[in-house]
């Protein structure tokens, strides 16, 4: 960031002198003016709720145009990298700032596929859960207990720790995901199969059996792939804030990354598009694409408690880039799984297209996002509605070391402590029991 030409000057009604504070410019996006020595100068803090409209730091990874509807990776849009790239090349474009030429990419694999086994006592650890437990239940169970397994990469200071954690989670995540879902499935775990891609391999381990031979289908393949290049970051995002808080710290990498697993496990945020897909359900129990308009009225209705899932963004104001490109995937699995006429996937383009016409919802610019998609895409290819924001944290993780890192190598970080605004009792005295 650079110093701007012009300063900000806060001035107040009561005669308190004014205060002049600086300006700082990124290389894109809104200016920020550096409020940090306004408690020393003014005794005041400021007052933001949800930090809507605070910078928390600076940061070189990923930049969003919510006006605009774009998603830029290091400066590449996220549409360009959904189709000339893999999420193995995203992986370390997001990690070290660039994307790899051939030689690269086949080292980065390479080391990636070396660490995709966990310690087989994590089996062990599984059982201790409820076969019904929820998936998201238990993936911050398991990625938390990473550390108690690897204590030779737990020190978030030392580069050489922080970068065999970034490769062990990448690696290891798709493993555990897997396993959650054999484990409330009652199915065998698979082991890894290092010959396969990223995405084949993940698939591999959630749908093969030892009884017979499992073929990846090229299709559903790309498909994952994409979910996961299209989930892999988004800026500053509630997730993203905890693992950078929980980081600063000083705690380790896989705790910072269960506590980014835990946020993202809420309805608002990465539950969206299991909530997405539930409230598709509930239509076509109640009749199908005869009760959209029904429903949609109900939507509109303030006082009916009924909500539209899978539409608008607190970012986007514009169509979601992502859900373009998941729209393009729905397609293409449903026609190669035949489902083209699924009954889900009619119920949504019906929802898609009263959204994007009605002026209730154009006016309020409720454009279908990432979730509204996925979900059907996810469930066409046979992962539980219940395993859905697992397979988004297994995506995001990347994104969130590659946040942390960044964190970490910040001169200017500190351990994240937010102020407040008192509203309790003032002070006052404890009476003995008897006189209260």
């Amino acid at each position: 960031m650079k110093l701007a030409d012009n300063k900000a000057t806060m001035s107040f009604s009561n005669g308190a002198p004014s205060v002049e504070m600086p300006i700082y410019q990124g290389s894109v996006g809104p200016d920020v003016i550096d409020i940090r020595k306004l408690y020393a100068q003014t005794g005041m803090f400021t007052y933001d709720p949800g930090f809507l409209s605070t910078a928390s730091c600076q940061s070189a990874i990923t930049y969003i145009d919510g006006d605009k509807g774009e998603l830029l990776y290091r400066g590449y849009p996220i549409e360009q990298l959904a189709v000339n790239c893999d999420f193995m090349e995203t992986c370390h474009l997001l990690l070290y700032g660039n994307l790899p030429n051939a030689s690269a990419k086949a080292d980065f694999t390479k080391r990636v596929s070396n660490h995709t086994m966990v310690n087989e006592q994590m089996q062990f650890f599984l059982r201790g859960f409820r076969r019904d437990a929820h998936p998201m239940a238990i993936m911050t169970g398991l990625v938390g207990a990473l550390s108690a397994f690897y204590h030779d990469s737990t020190d978030i200071t030392n580069p050489e720790h922080r970068e065999i954690s970034a490769i062990r989670l990448i690696a290891k995540l798709p493993t555990l995901v897997a396993m959650a879902y054999k484990y409330s499935a009652g199915q065998p775990y698979m082991y890894p199969k290092n010959n396969l891609s990223y995405a084949g391999n993940f698939m591999h381990m959630m749908f093969a059996t030892p009884c017979e031979d499992y073929v990846v289908n090229p299709v559903i393949e790309r498909a994952i792939d994409r979910i996961f290049i299209l989930h892999a970051d988004h800026e500053q995002n509630a997730s993203t804030s905890t693992v950078r808080l929980c980081g600063s710290s000083g705690t380790n990498p896989f705790a910072a990354i269960a506590a980014g697993v835990a946020c993202l496990w809420g309805p608002a945020h990465g539950g969206a598009n299991e909530a997405c897909l539930n409230m598709l359900e509930d239509i076509q129990k109640m009749g199908g694409i005869s009760k959209v308009g029904e429903f949609m009225n109900q939507v509109k209705d303030k006082n009916s408690g009924v909500k539209l899932m899978g539409f608008g963004h607190r970012v986007y104001k514009n169509y979601d880039p992502r859900a373009k490109l998941m729209q393009e995937t729905c397609k293409e699995v449903l026609a190669a799984l035949g489902l083209e006429n699924d009954p889900l996937f009619k119920l949504a383009m019906a929802l898609e297209k009263i959204a994007l016409e009605d002026d209730y919802f154009v006016q309020r610019k409720l454009y279908p996002n990432v979730d509204f998609y996925s979900g059907i895409v996810q469930r066409a290819i046979g992962i539980p509605v219940g395993l859905f924001t697992a397979v988004f944290a297994l995506a995001r993780t990347v994104g969130w070391i590659a946040q942390l890192n960044e964190m970490i190598g910040d001169p200017e970080y500190k351990i994240g402590r937010p102020r407040q605004l008192f509203t309790g009792s003032v002070r006052r005295e404890v009476l003995p029991i008897a006189q209260r």
